[in-house]
């Protein structure tokens, strides 16, 4: 039969929906210390286990059709097909953002749902390395990975954290490639724009951004984060504000490297980042900060500094520069070359404009699969729709995952 009949065969003939809820409940079952509790687990994990040998025995891929059934839901098995169809192969490497991706402050509480850590963990068991991929600080991403996915998963020599949006990479278990900070191949000039903008950012600041603001914690990007909570109208006004003043900083900052008039500089580099995104030209015009200078004005010296530098912006979250030279692309692909993962097929998840740029570079070079949260950026939303159409629900990130499980066991039937 083909492949699509059994699958069809395997959600009409059999309780799916009552074996998920068996696996999901053997799965996360939290350590009690309990007879009870412990006697109702094993209840469960011998029914979980008698309904999986009933599809067992009923098809000859007996073992991937019950643990598909097990995990995924009736549309994620075809979409899972589908995929495997199209590309032929499984996916051997998980590229993951956090924040409003693994973990949303609307849909988890801003913690990764206890189902998508041990899908991770499925994944890990499978050989499938993990690359996290975030804007976060590195101390921040190991100490939730480490709560999450356990010391063991995390220093397996499997892992590997992609921080501050491409700055560092940290490959536990590597010997001299486990830490690598990026940033420090940049250019001395380009340096010294980030050391200055970072000295001023604050101490400069007016009142009003120094309360309402506050510095994370980064080795070399610089970034400005509410102290609201992220969402809210109150952060919104100040990541707006900030992303202002952090423009017009950077701007200064430029303008004494190459010796130009600060003025000018400012009304150029405002023009510069208004004209590459438009969420930046939004927040300038609602500021009344917009230039009144053509972005073609931008003299050359000037736009061959800025052309390195990126100005990012996240609606009521944060306002940052980077280095476009060091984004997460590069973050990425020094993390697949200390993992050892040659020929990359790639599950990319995320929800930025700096995910986007994994989810292209994995597009051009054949190298993956994309996938983003209904909330994402417009772009990002558009490539996945215009790709694979993985769209998932705030906090829903597992559905995702699952589908990806079912597609490497379907993949493996082809091997």
């Amino acid at each position: 039969m083909e492949r699509y009949d059994l699958v069809y065969q395997l959600y009409d003939e059999f309780d799916t929906q009552r074996l998920r809820e068996y696996q999901e409940f053997v799965d996360v079952f939290p350590a009690i210390d309990s007879r009870v509790a412990l006697e109702h687990w094993q209840s469960a994990s011998e029914e979980l286990e008698r309904r999986k040998d009933e599809i067992r025995n009923e098809f000859a891929a007996g073992e991937t059709f019950a643990e598909v059934a097990a995990h995924t839901t009736r549309d994620q098995a075809f979409t899972a097909l589908d995929l495997e169809a199209k590309y032929g192969r499984p996916v051997n490497v998980l590229v993951l953002d956090v924040d409003e991706t693994l973990r949303s402050a609307g849909g988890t509480d801003n913690e990764i749902p206890r189902e998508t850590l041990h899908i991770l963990t499925e994944f890990h068991e499978a050989g499938v390395p993990i690359v996290i991929c975030t804007g976060q600080t590195l101390e921040n991403v190991k100490g939730f990975a480490i709560q999450g996915l356990g010391s063991e998963i995390v220093h397996s020599g499997e892992l590997s954290i992609v921080y501050e949006a491409g700055t560092g990479v940290f490959t536990p278990g590597h010997g001299a490639d486990t830490k690598q900070l990026l940033y420090e191949d940049l250019e001395g000039d380009i340096r010294d724009v980030f050391d200055d903008v970072r000295s001023r950012v604050l101490p400069e600041a007016p009142e009003d951004l120094r309360r309402g603001c506050h510095l994370q914690g980064n080795e070399f990007n610089v970034t400005m984060k509410p102290n609201y909570e992220t969402g809210s109208g109150r952060a919104r006004e100040i990541i707006d504000e900030a992303l202002v003043y952090l423009v017009d900083l950077l701007a200064d900052a430029v303008a004494t490297a190459i010796e130009v008039e600060t003025d000018e500089a400012v009304a150029w580099t405002r023009a510069f980042y208004a004209d590459q995104d438009p969420e930046i030209r939004g927040v300038l015009e609602q500021e009344g900060a917009y230039p009144e200078v053509s972005p073609a004005d931008v003299p050359d010296d000037l736009t061959a500094v800025l052309e390195r530098i990126d100005v990012a912006y996240y609606e009521a979250d944060a306002a940052e520069i980077g280095s476009l030279e060091l984004n997460k692309v590069v973050g990425v692909e020094r993390a697949l070359d200390v993992l050892g993962v040659d020929d990359p097929f790639a599950l990319v998840m995320g929800d930025s404009k700096s995910d986007l740029r994994v989810m292209e570079w994995a597009a051009e070079n054949d190298a993956g699969i994309a996938a983003a949260p209904e909330h994402a950026s417009r772009e990002t939303l558009d490539h996945v729709i215009h790709t694979d159409e993985l769209v998932f629900d705030r906090g829903k990130s597992v559905d995702v995952l699952r589908t990806i499980y079912a597609l490497n066991r379907f993949a493996r039937l082809g091997q």
